[in-house]
């Protein structure tokens, strides 16, 4: 693979119109792939990290500590005493602890995604785009991350800077200190996102600097997420196997790795352990060397193979070994009468390490990742089995390979005919395997950390306006994260075909967004001009409700996305009438699935879960009002935080499920006449196993190409002045509605029992009753038909309207319920969805 005169990331930069742009030298630092991951299309493939790329340990060496040094200088050793170095799993874990070698005077810490059951989490954080994105901080002694010295954190590229501003963030909140040197190996941020370092800085407080080798920019094309998805399906269907032969030897080299020395950062490094194992490094390096040479030939191409987390030690035994191999080599040159030159005999040692990152793999001279071993992973994951792959060591021409791993990853997988030994010896001649004892510590119970231990805050910060919905930053924060570079949408017929045909769940793709008519939005504006005092006064009405009869300072928490603008509007009030700056997040709560529990978890670490509410639109049958009760009584026998009232407040209730409501009329709320260009751009929620992990937020995505046709804003603002001439019915009415019975009496779930019988449907679920549910079956669904309530007037106008686009017939019925009710044939299938959010079979 000697093609060193063409630039690895060609073939991607050709194939999607990838640029890369910025100092001198940037190509020689990074080449490009293409991920197999739905959020993000290509990889920035590093050939100093030692991650991907073979590399000679001394560069892969020299080039984090080379920023130590630098580091230190930027700080002063005095502060470079009180500091502590954080590096990123798993990627920058050995970058971080060379940083931390060339600043020489702090301890070292890494993250990790392999829980420890001695250990309690002292933190973490997320890392959005990542394959595998939840991080655990678990110092042995968390004092560690409670001194109030600088923290460098260390990652191999500072792209958008998302996750170490989350990292920061979370930290600071729990323990603020006055600085931080965030160091990478490249500085890739986009023009938008360059001035986000210093504003943080000044939100929090705190003096953040930067410190790369190479800085520049990455141009990405509009589509260019499905583009390389296309090309990764099209390059994964012809791809052959790397080809093997018949399998080398493997050894077992013992290394006598220095007791008490940690096998890295995971827990905690300390100077003392670096000095520690320096010592110790010579005599390992010769084992090794005298394994690899038992018949004193020095093998011309030796690659140290790390694995996943354990960067650092390997690479250690690299920078070790090389220079033993280098020595020998220099000493067999003076001893050769001939004078042969030294550099044509000295061993090429090379070193990487596997990964559990899927990433395309082409043979082609203008590709970073040429060749992929594929294994099962052999540590036993927290997160269950999976591949995990070795890049660039197949074909690689390597004459031994040296894996190195840690004592839990020296398992029956490992070894198996599968595993990743086999893999490598089918590769290279020789094998040797290093184990080095992982180091498990004994935290005193005394040293425990004083905060919640759980995942709250490995989770990010809540997304916020104008990066994520076009309301502003204040108005709400959503507990969810951002899928909006991922293609998700079908036609209408096409979603329900799949979710029929393969038991998908509704919420694992999503509508194409509904573009109103002019005559649609004409309607949507009268509509609001005509109800505008009416919504202000149930929003007023549900609003003082709360603030009588739950906490002084409630938190509201809407269900997304019917129930933000309302939560939006509810918090408006507060700070009109009366001064209250209320939080406000929203959060996923899907039919069949319950509500998203890392959401309540995070709520649950910011706030007291006595405070929160529940806020949402309108209620139809109550379905929401009942899988919202399930899910809190479920997370809460799961062992989840407790307090968390499940009762939803609502604009209104129209089928009387719950007790605090703005109204149970059931006329037109605008906003349910549109979708997200009346939800602040925000899409449905998104919950799919490939893309929301266990750790994750639910999804959803911001409609940015929408904003021509955006009236969030517009819908907020007109109901908000009308505030001050409802105020005085808003008090009578909150005075009356106090001292009366608000029981609910479901008698909006009878009233759908009698209507499913009555027109042979035989099943609830197809029954969507009042105007906002009826609207939704209009706008997301196949519809068989409309009953509207006889006499009903201007409110149905836009049910009318979207009816007759799409071929609906209305019925008038006599005495019915709800101002309307909309409903799916059982025998159309492809628009029906049950309680568990599947396909309901044909009666």
């Amino acid at each position: 693979m000697n093609d060193d005169v063409v630039w690895s990331g060609t073939w991607v930069a050709e194939r999607l119109g990838v640029e890369l742009a910025g100092d001198a030298g940037l190509s020689d630092l990074l080449g490009l792939a293409l991920r197999r991951n739905p959020k993000r299309a290509h990889l920035l493939v590093s050939n100093v990290l030692g991650k991907h790329v073979p590399q000679r340990p001394s560069v892969v060496y020299a080039a984090g500590h080379d920023l130590g040094v630098r580091a230190r200088a930027l700080l002063g050793d005095a502060q470079a005493r009180r500091a502590v170095v954080l590096g990123y799993a798993e990627t920058a874990t050995g970058l971080g602890h060379c940083v931390a070698d060339g600043i020489g005077l702090a301890p070292y810490l890494h993250s990790t995604r392999r829980p420890v059951d001695s250990v309690r989490s002292a933190g973490g954080f997320e890392e959005s785009h990542s394959h595998a994105t939840s991080h655990l901080l678990l110092p042995e002694d968390p004092r560690l991350l409670t001194r109030d010295g600088p923290l460098v954190l260390v990652d191999d590229e500072f792209s958008t800077g998302n996750t170490v501003l989350n990292t920061i963030r979370a930290l600071h909140e729990l323990f603020p200190r006055e600085r931080y040197v965030i160091v990478a190996l490249v500085d890739m941020r986009s023009p938008q996102d360059q001035g986000r370092l210093a504003d943080f800085a000044r939100e929090i407080g705190a003096r953040v600097d930067l410190i790369t080798m190479a800085s520049g920019t990455v141009s990405l094309p509009d589509g260019v997420l499905e583009k390389g998805q296309a090309l990764v399906e099209e390059y994964e269907a012809s791809a052959l196997p790397a080809p093997r032969r018949e399998g080398g030897s493997v050894t077992r080299v013992d290394l006598a790795w220095p007791a008490g020395v940690p096998d890295g950062g995971r827990h905690g490094f300390a100077p003392e352990h670096r000095a520690a194992l320096e010592a110790a490094l010579p005599g390992m390096a010769d084992r090794i060397a005298e394994a690899l040479l038992p018949d004193a030939q020095s093998p011309a191409r030796v690659l140290v193979l790390g694995f996943e987390e354990l960067m650092y030690a390997p690479l250690a035994l690299g920078v070790a070994l090389e220079k033993r191999l280098s020595a020998e080599a220099a000493a067999d040159a003076d001893a050769d009468a001939a004078g042969t030159d030294a550099a044509a005999r000295t061993a090429d040692v090379r070193y990487s390490t596997t990964t559990r990152s899927p990433v395309l793999a082409v043979d082609d001279p203008g590709y970073a990742i040429r060749s992929r071993l594929v294994f099962p992973a052999h540590d036993a994951p927290a997160d269950g089995p999976g591949e995990r792959y070795a890049y660039n060591v197949a074909g690689g021409g390597f004459d031994a390979i040296v894996a190195v791993v840690d004592s839990v990853g020296d398992r029956p997988e490992l070894h198996a005919p599968e595993g990743l030994l086999a893999q490598l010896a089918a590769h290279a001649p020789q094998v040797l395997l290093a184990v080095v004892p992982s180091y498990v510590p004994e935290q005193a119970p005394e040293l425990a950390p004083q905060h919640d231990p759980e995942r709250p805050s490995m989770l990010p910060e809540p997304l916020r306006g104008p990066a994520f919905s076009s309301y502003a930053a204040e108005d709400v924060g959503w507990l969810l994260q951002d899928l909006s570079d991922v293609r998700l949408e079908a036609p209408t017929e096409e979603r329900e075909e799949a979710i029929q045909s393969g038991g998908a769940h509704y919420a694992e793709s999503l509508p194409v967004e509904y573009q109103p008519s002019p005559q649609y939005q004409e309607l949507f504006r009268a509509a609001l001009a005509t109800s505008a005092a009416r919504i202000a006064q149930a929003v007023g009405t549900v609003t003082e409700t709360v603030l009588a009869e739950r906490p002084p300072r409630p938190v509201l928490v809407s269900l997304a996305r019917a129930g933000t603008p309302v939560g939006v509007l509810m918090r408006r009030w507060a700070q009109h009438r009366h001064g209250l700056d209320l939080p406000h997040y929203a959060v996923s709560i899907v039919r069949g699935r319950g509500i998203d529990a890392n959401a309540l978890r995070w709520l649950a670490a910011h706030h007291d879960t006595a405070d929160v509410v529940f806020v949402d639109g309108w209620t139809g049958k109550g379905a929401i009002t009942r899988e919202l009760a399930d899910a809190v009584r479920e997370f809460e026998e799961a062992g989840g935080p407790t307090g968390f009232n499940p009762e939803i407040a609502v604009l209104a209730d129209p089928g009387s499920c719950v007790r605090t409501y703005g109204t149970r009329e059931d006329f037109l709320i605008p906003s349910a006449c549109l979708n997200s260009t009346v939800s602040g751009l925000i899409s449905r929620t998104v919950l799919r196993a490939d893309l929301v992990g266990p750790d994750d937020f639910h999804g959803a995505k911001f409609y940015r190409e929408l904003a021509d046709g955006d009236v969030s804003l517009d819908f907020l603002d007109a109901i908000a002045a009308r505030f001050d001439e409802v105020a005085d019915t808003v008090d009578a009415q909150v005075k009356e509605l106090l001292a009366a019975d608000r029981a609910p009496t479901w008698e909006g779930w009878a009233a759908v029992e009698r209507i499913s019988e009555e027109y042979g449907i035989h099943d609830v679920n197809l029954v969507k009753p009042g105007v906002g549910e009826t609207t939704r079956v209009l706008l997301r669904r196949v519809p068989w038909k409309i009953l509207a309530r006889a006499g009903a007037g201007a409110d149905l106008d836009h049910v009318r309207l979207l009816a007759e686009q799409r071929g609906v017939p209305v019925e008038e019925v006599d005495e019915l319920p709800y101002t309307c009710v909309g409903l799916i044939h059982p025998q159309f299938t492809r628009g029906a969805t049950g309680t568990d959010g599947k396909a309901v079979a044909a009666k």
